[in-house]
């Protein structure tokens, strides 16, 4: 009798991708409550959480740090199901592979600048680094999940003029700037974590300086976006745009004004908290604009959603 090997259907593996996503985009905010409730070093040693125990509740940063540690669990089984699930697809697709194994390796690096990060009592270098590769990990899993959903003998080709193009690039080059900032002007400011009773290492700028700064970049972001609008308009990259470019504006938008009243109200944790999470949605916003400049075009080779009749020796997933 011959042993039966596992099939996963192409729809099967895009769940897979999604909750990969998923995950990647929660702990992000996870981590960010770490450091906004000084929990940064709850446990202060790595990979245990104390010199004499691996998990520690005792307190309540040191239960906020744990948890943060313990979701970090999930993400890895997530992504770890992404590239067994690559492997196991039918049919099988290189791409998705390497895309799978991008996220791997990115949790893994994670997993060390976390260490560098309680190592070195929260330099904010390191914590900022922390935020910036989740970013890269999340482009990562968008285009993941986008090509997953590419039917066997589809790719991917341009849909857009050169011109549209460039205006694109440009908008998601100023967001990173924007991330960037961002993570400056946050390791400038009043949450930076507590050790021993006192506040930890932070960026020696100026508060008012780095979120001016900060601020010129983001409104240079949303200028960015409306001249894709004007550039758009009477042309058909705008119907295939529109959607996706709405809710960059939107969201740009709505990051502006809560970043604008959180500075204006001493950054309260939950508006710094709101200020994260919609700094991630945006950065995902423009990577789904990104992949909107592509459309799908034919290949030679099989055309079918899914893999064909299974044969004795396959099971279907």
């Amino acid at each position: 009798m011959s042993m039966r090997v596992p099939r996963l259907r192409p729809s099967t593996y895009r769940a897979i991708t999604f909750a990969s996503l998923v995950s990647l985009g929660a702990i992000v905010v996870t981590g960010a409550l770490v450091r906004l409730t000084d929990s940064g070093l709850g446990c202060s040693d790595w990979p245990r959480c104390s010199s004499d125990k691996f998990i520690d509740v005792s307190s309540s940063h040191a239960a906020v740090e744990q948890i943060n540690r313990l979701f970090t669990g999930v993400v890895s089984v997530a992504v770890i199901l992404a590239v067994a699930g690559s492997l196991i697809r039918t049919p099988r697709r290189k791409d998705l592979t390497w895309l799978s194994l991008s996220l791997v390796v990115g949790v893994i690096g994670q997993a060390i600048v976390g260490g560098i990060v309680v190592l070195t009592d929260l330099n904010p270098i390191a914590v900022q680094q922390h935020f910036l590769l989740s970013m890269v990990i999340l482009a990562a899993a968008v285009v993941l999940h986008r090509r997953a959903t590419l039917l066997d003998g589809e790719r991917w080709v341009r849909a857009v003029s050169q011109r549209t193009m460039r205006i694109v690039w440009l908008l998601g080059a100023l967001t990173a700037v924007a991330l960037v900032t961002g993570t400056i002007t946050t390791g400038t400011g009043p949450h930076s974590g507590i050790h021993k009773g006192e506040f930890v290492r932070r960026f020696g700028f100026e508060i008012s300086s780095v979120a001016r700064v900060h601020s010129i970049v983001v409104i240079l972001t949303v200028a960015c976006a409306l001249w894709l609008v004007w550039a758009l308009r009477g042309t058909e990259d705008r119907t295939r745009l529109e959607n996706a470019l709405s809710t960059v504006l939107i969201v740009a938008l709505m990051q502006g004004a809560v970043g604008y009243i959180q500075y204006f109200n001493g950054v309260p944790v939950v508006l710094v908290a709101i200020h994260v999470g919609l700094a991630t949605t945006l950065w995902l916003c423009v990577v789904y604009l990104i992949v909107a400049t592509r459309r799908v075009e034919q290949t030679l080779g099989r055309t079918s959603a899914e893999p064909g009749e299974a044969s004795a020796d396959v099971v279907e997933l």
